[in-house]
């Protein structure tokens, strides 16, 4: 398994060039946070603005868009019932993140095939949480969009078929073999593997420890995946989604010098920290040689 080298990072966060604006970064749709889960998508959308993305909407429960408005002005949203809506913002959407939050009713299953019908090869998408077990329910083909997937061990069982003790470095590369070429999937636990289908090696984080098991961090991850896939088209899906995942179990592992447990939210707070210090290459050499 390889490791996240500085070079790589710097090579997808880069400086943005000065005449560029908001719809160069992405417009992403999310979805999710049906109840009784408002947090998981207020926490996705935080750490997709922080991530830097440039337009973020979000559908979700109608009792969440007030929360929503007040922790973050700066997303769009409405009420994920309203299908007529919904599909004009799949339309527009470049990033599709589904599932923080997402419960596993039948009108929501229904919402994922109507998702699956619409999503084109010149979108991404992202199956997150409640999306990935109603995917994993279901009889649906897959879309021929960009996919992401980022399950964890329970969620990568019903996946890939492999209990947890199954759940080997070369059990899962062979399980992600099955997926459709290009199909990127973080397999999240305590060394997270971040696979894409058709090659054989994949990441594994040597970042991260047990202060980041608390609730919405996932959600936290998954919305960082998709700022980062909305941005940085001078690299491949997978390297964007390898460097977000890095990012932010790396920025967990310096908040727990002082910190017994990490909050998701506190990680989106400084995503814009070290998104600047690593998209300034001198800063980070300056750094390395004080070391």
């Amino acid at each position: 398994m390889r490791r996240v080298q500085k070079e790589e990072i710097q090579r997808v966060i880069v400086k943005r060039e000065a005449r560029s604006y908001k719809g160069d970064f992405g417009r992403l749709l999310l979805i999710g946070g049906t109840y009784p889960y408002g947090g998981a998508i207020i926490m996705a959308a935080l750490a997709a603005v922080h991530s830097g993305a440039g337009l973020v909407t979000v559908a979700t429960d109608p009792d969440n868009l007030t929360a929503l408005h007040s922790h973050l002005p700066e997303a769009m949203s409405f009420d994920l019932a309203d299908h007529e809506l919904l599909c004009e913002q799949l339309q527009k959407a470049s990033v599709i993140l589904v599932g923080p939050g997402l419960n596993e009713a039948r009108e929501n299953q229904a919402i994922l095939h109507m998702i699956f019908e619409q999503v084109s090869s010149q979108q991404v998408l992202i199956l997150d949480g409640g999306a990935i077990s109603l995917f994993a329910a279901s009889q649906f083909d897959l879309p021929e969009a960009q996919l992401v997937f980022t399950p964890h061990q329970k969620e990568w069982e019903k996946l890939s078929g492999l209990d947890l003790a199954s759940q080997t470095e070369g059990k899962s590369r062979r399980a992600v073999q099955n997926f459709p070429q290009g199909t990127v999937i973080v397999e999240k636990g305590p060394h997270t593997r971040i696979w894409t289908s058709g090659q054989d090696e994949g990441y594994q984080l040597d970042v991260g420890g047990p202060y980041q098991a608390t609730g919405g961090m996932g959600d936290t991850l998954a919305g960082m995946i998709a700022g980062f896939a909305g941005q940085f088209p001078q690299v491949s899906l997978y390297e964007r989604v390898v460097v977000a995942t890095y990012l932010h179990s790396a920025i967990a592992e310096d908040l727990s010098k002082e910190a017994y447990v990490v909050l998701p939210t506190t990680i989106s707070q400084e995503i814009p920290k070290w998104m600047k210090k690593w998209s300034d290459q001198d800063q980070v050499a300056s750094t390395e040689n004080r070391k």
